[in-house]
Parts: C-alpha cells; sequence; structure tokens
C-alpha cells in the first residue's frame, strides 16, 4: 500500500488504525524524481521548509540541552587533575620502557659484534 509523496499539506502523523508506517527510507530509485525518499516513521505530507526545520531543530537543541546534567566545577578540576597525571604517569612509563629496550638492542648489538669477532 503506497502513500501519495506529494507536496500537498502539512506533515500530519499517521493514526492508530491506518496501518503499519511507511519505512525510514524508500528503496534507490524510488520517490518523487529529484527529491530525497527519506521520511520520518508516522509521518505523512508535504515536507516543512528549511527555515521552518531549521527552527524545529534549534527547539529541540535548546530543550534537550536543558535536560543535560552538567557537572560542577569541582568535578571537572578533579578529572582534569585525574587525566595530567595519567599522562604523565604513562609518558613516563613508556619513557623507560624505550630506553630499556633501547639500551638491551644496543647491549645485544655488541653481544654480537664480539661474538663473530666484527668490529
Amino acid at each position: 500500500m503506497a502513500k501519495d509523496d506529494s507536496d500537498t499539506g502539512p506533515l500530519i502523523p499517521e493514526g492508530e488504525g491506518a496501518g503499519l508506517p511507511e519505512p525510514r527510507a524508500a528503496r534507490f530509485g524510488e520517490g518523487p524524481e529529484g527529491r530525497g525518499a527519506r521520511r520520518e516513521r508516522g509521518v505523512t505530507g508535504a515536507r516543512a521548509g528549511f527555515f521552518t526545520r531549521t527552527a524545529q531543530f534549534l527547539h529541540d537543541v535548546r530543550q534537550e540541552m536543558k535536560r543535560v546534567s552538567w557537572p560542577s566545577a569541582t568535578d571537572v578540576k578533579n578529572t582534569t587533575i585525574i587525566v595530567i597525571v595519567a599522562v604523565l604517569f604513562f609518558a613516563v612509563y613508556l619513557f623507560a620502557v624505550d630506553r630499556g629496550v633501547a639500551f638491551l638492542i644496543t647491549q645485544l648489538d655488541s653481544l654480537l659484534r664480539w661474538l663473530t669477532g666484527s668490529v
């Protein structure tokens, strides 16, 4: 059962008795020529204009940002200190491992040269 994708009328959610919603995106080549076939589930009718969609997006962002649980300044400071300490620890650790491996390779090279008699 295909629905009409014409640009006549506002976006209206489908009723409960209307059956299953259409797929989120149509197959390649479907939809009006030159237009994207992607539709949100349960929405029929014409697509809203650019400025209407942008305003709705910004409104949704503002509403979502009100729900965000922001950390306190103390939490941010403590987390920052932990990150700096961890970075310093791993920097020193990796430097020591690198120097140790370089020392072992140099000593192994010297031992092999001594064993083979080449200088």
